[in-house]
């Protein structure tokens, strides 16, 4: 079969079923092109996007500048390994450094690396600064997390289709409930041996589920009274999505073109991935400062790809897109827009219990059990009608779309979901 031979989107659907592993369930539609907060399907049918490939697409589909930054590294130079310097590397570790207010940064490739990384560079500062025994450090991770889906990762897990069947697993994690305070006050009081306490700002996977107000920074203060560090896992998070720069950012003013960057919660260990190269190009990143980072010394940790002069370009270049197109602000003033919208509808059906979030990170409950395919039904009915969405945890369904979205997209996709919840049977 040639390379550029155009396929229906029911072939694409069976080559991937017969040649491909079965570890995604999608939504029966084949995409063959993007621009901005539309994609197409091989057929031509036009879709809004309202996944954004899990907020890596935050700058929208085919962002000229960050393709331009790609396709001109990509004839320039592509990869050295970290064997050599490149001239790319370090003007996009400032960049970045500058832009999230952090002394060093340690270039990855996918969310899911940089997860592993933090862990790492904690365990490695809790021997070496906090005085911790060699091999005794803790984490204390949170209940209904998604931080990936590599071995140590899963086994911190509670969900059982990630876990079941991969074990053994790894040990020196400590889980607790998100969102209770007293709970992670009681871990702390109980373990010396805490090194770190890793959490999502809000749990994406878990339903868009976001925190009590105020939680993040008490957290963080509990943290430093015990000396442990504080890791915001903000891959799905970050990079403008929820309204502010960062999610931990809280209620300070990122989402203001003027904002001085200060964050209510500045984590320890900062995790970035998904929107940081715009869904262009595989891109993650741990930022902290020199007392934490400087315990990783050559040979501790690397990436052949990690860093690399074509991930360096994007980089910057989907930062830059972010800043100069104001999409926090856009996002916060979208998102506002959204849930007020969706509150109005849901007093008016039984088919939804609420909707919440942040910026332009939403979801809305649907009123079924976690083992129904309402949600799953529904989504194919806003398919349908022109909009793609995906259900998380069966009765759950999350909006994401690009931020790049106007008012008037945005007006025209609620009466999508609105038209779609009102015909559903």
């Amino acid at each position: 079969m040639a390379v550029l031979e155009q396929l229906t989107s029911q072939q694409a659907i069976e080559l991937e079923n017969k040649y491909g592993a079965h570890n995604y369930h999608p939504l029966p539609v084949v995409l063959s092109r993007g621009e901005g907060v539309f994609v197409w399907d091989v057929e031509g049918k036009k879709y809004y996007d309202f996944l954004s490939a899990y907020s890596a697409v935050n700058q929208g589909h085919c962002h000229p500048e960050i393709v331009g930054a790609m396709v001109h590294q990509a004839e320039t130079l592509t990869l050295t390994s970290r064997a050599f310097y490149n001239d790319m590397l370090g003007k996009f570790e400032k960049y970045a450094t500058e832009t999230f207010h952090f002394d060093k940064l340690l270039p990855m490739n996918t969310g899911a690396e940089a997860v592993e990384t933090a862990l790492k560079l904690c365990r490695k500062w809790a021997y070496e600064k906090k005085g911790i025994s060699e091999n005794d450090a803790e984490i204390i991770v949170c209940e209904n997390n998604f931080h990936g889906r590599t071995t140590t990762i899963i086994s911190f897990s509670n969900d059982p289709v990630a876990r079941e069947n991969f074990g053994p697993y790894t040990k020196g994690f400590l889980n607790i409930e998100y969102d209770n305070l007293k709970a992670l006050e009681d871990a702390l009081d109980a373990n010396k041996n805490v090194a770190g306490f890793l959490v999502e700002p809000i749990q994406g996977e878990a339903g868009v589920y976001v925190p009590s107000e105020g939680y993040l920074k008490a957290a963080k203060a509990l943290c430093e009274k015990h000396n442990v560090l504080f890791i915001a896992d903000e891959v799905q998070t970050g990079i403008a999505r929820t309204g502010r720069l960062l999610a931990t950012c809280g209620n300070c003013s990122c989402a203001d073109k003027h904002c001085s960057g200060t964050p209510e919660v500045k984590p320890d260990i900062l995790i970035l991935g998904k929107a940081l190269s715009g869904g262009a190009y595989p891109v993650s990143a741990v930022l902290a400062n020199d007392e934490i980072m400087e315990v990783i010394r050559p040979g501790n940790h690397g990436s052949t790809f990690g860093g690399n002069p074509i991930a360096a370009a994007v980089g910057m270049a989907a930062l830059e897109v972010v800043k100069n197109e104001e999409l926090a602000q856009n996002a916060y003033e979208l998102g506002e827009l959204f849930r007020s919208e969706l509150n109005k509808f849901i007093p008016e059906t039984d088919l939804v219990k609420s909707v919440r979030g942040k910026g332009l990170l939403n979801a809305i409950l649907i009123n079924d059990t976690e083992d129904s395919s309402t949600a799953w039904d529904i989504c194919m009915a806003l398919k349908e009608n022109g909009l793609l969405a995906k259900p998380t945890h069966g009765n759950i369904i999350r909006f994401a779309p690009p931020l790049v979205m106007t008012k008037d997209q945005l007006l025209d996709c609620i009466s999508i979901i609105i038209k779609t919840l009102k015909e559903f049977r």
